[in-house]
């Protein structure tokens, strides 16, 4: 086992501050993964660092960095742009009976092998469970933890009351007792606990250097099973469209009237979100956050059932950066179009400075979670008590205790 980390030949000998990082990647989408690149790009120049993901997470990170080890991960289903809750549970049960050796086999590799003094996750729980039993501080950097540790206003929540309370539980339960909660976002509400910090949105080093440029096309992604009502929606507008996600088996383009069915691929995908007239999407953060970025307009139709998508959506609105419709209708479509000289104006205040907030951000963290003992090479690590607060310290933001 190896872990990843870049010392060129002329580089000084490494930072006293080099650490062994445990960094954990949700694979539930691809917004982890993409977010978690920029991160793991950041931390290799300095320290040594141990990938495991779940899903499609692992596969991409492993087109980019040497020995991503695979682990289980948690998924949903769906079925035309809803959440199912009962086949979500039923997949999850089936794969971890399948999953579970070789899960073992990753934890006794990593206490064995790489004995990590902190753990970084981007919404997975083998990570934070993995620091948790053996007492190191752990950090996450994840959009999610916007749902527990800010507060939002009831023009946001509206009559979703018990989707968000369940969903804002379950992210409680996520990650207790975390050293710290780095949270990329476009949009920032208060925020409510202590040891958080808000962050502009992480982005993939290909959308920081893409010039947005004027066109006729609208944009549609859409990786939720089950898109008819989209698709029928699209073919009553009459407006040319390029798809992504509608079919996963797609090898070539496909032309059906005005759409333009496309398989996924990132330059054209990425070329054609620069020179979109609009986006049609769900509501995942990191492509909102593209669009924002751009200067795109957005209409977001998030998953229902999914209630951090229906956060994501109901903000772009909020800010005037476009709509959030709760199904794929043509009313909406249209509703959307008219509007986009607004939205487009409303976008053009927004900026951003790179990613090197977020960047920093982790930087420090690490950096005070590496102040909380003694850093111990070898053996093991009985009485480790990093992973203990000290009663000192403070958010970057004004919040409430935990």
């Amino acid at each position: 086992m190896m872990a990843m980390r870049r010392h060129e030949a002329g580089d000084k000998e490494p930072a006293a501050r080099d650490m062994r990082i445990l960094y954990g990647v949700c694979g539930e989408g691809m917004g982890h993964a993409v977010r978690s690149r920029v991160f793991m790009e950041d931390l290799v120049r300095d320290h040594e660092v141990y990938v495991i993901a779940s899903g499609r997470a692992r596969d991409y990170l492993a087109e980019h960095f040497p020995n991503v080890t695979r682990i289980l991960g948690f998924t949903l289903a769906y079925e035309d742009n809803a959440l199912r809750r009962w086949e979500t549970v039923v997949q999850n049960l089936r794969g971890a009976v399948t999953g579970w050796p070789r899960q073992i086999r990753a934890y006794y590799e990593i206490v064995e092998a790489f004995q990590p003094d902190v753990a970084v996750s981007d919404f997975d729980a083998f990570a934070l469970l993995f620091a948790r039993r053996h007492r190191l501080p752990s950090i996450t950097v994840d959009n999610i933890m916007m749902l527990d540790r800010c507060r939002h206003d009831p023009d946001i929540i509206r009559s979703n009351s018990l989707d968000f309370e369940l969903a804002r539980q379950i992210v409680h339960a996520k990650a207790p007792r975390a050293f710290h909660h780095i949270i990329p976002t476009f949009f920032r509400p208060p925020v409510r606990k202590a040891h958080t910090t808000l962050v502009a949105p992480v982005l993939r080093p290909e959308v920081l250097a893409a010039r947005p440029e004027p066109g006729e096309h609208i944009l549609v992604y859409q990786t939720a099973a089950g898109s008819e009502s989209l698709v029928a929606a699209l073919r009553k507008s009459g407006l040319p469209c390029r798809l992504y996600g509608i079919d996963r088996s797609l090898q070539e383009d496909r032309q059906e009237g005005d759409l333009l069915l496309r398989p996924f691929s990132e330059t054209t995908f990425l070329d054609d979100l620069r020179t979109a007239r609009g986006v049609i999407a769900g509501g995942g953060f990191t492509l909102l956050s593209e669009c924002v970025y751009l200067h795109k307009p957005v209409l977001s139709i998030p998953v229902r059932g999914q209630f951090e998508q229906t956060l994501n959506g109901r903000y772009i609105e909020k800010l005037g950066y476009g709509a959030c419709a709760e199904s794929a209708s043509v009313a909406a479509v249209r509703g959307f179009l008219e509007r986009l000289p607004e939205y487009a104006e409303a976008l053009g205040d927004y900026h951003q400075e790179g990613n090197e907030e977020a960047l920093s951000a982790l930087r420090t963290e690490l950096t005070e979670a590496a102040e909380l003992g003694p850093r111990r090479r070898g053996g093991r690590r009985d009485g480790d008590r990093r992973g203990t607060r000290s009663p000192d310290r403070r958010s970057r933001h004004d919040g409430d205790n935990e």
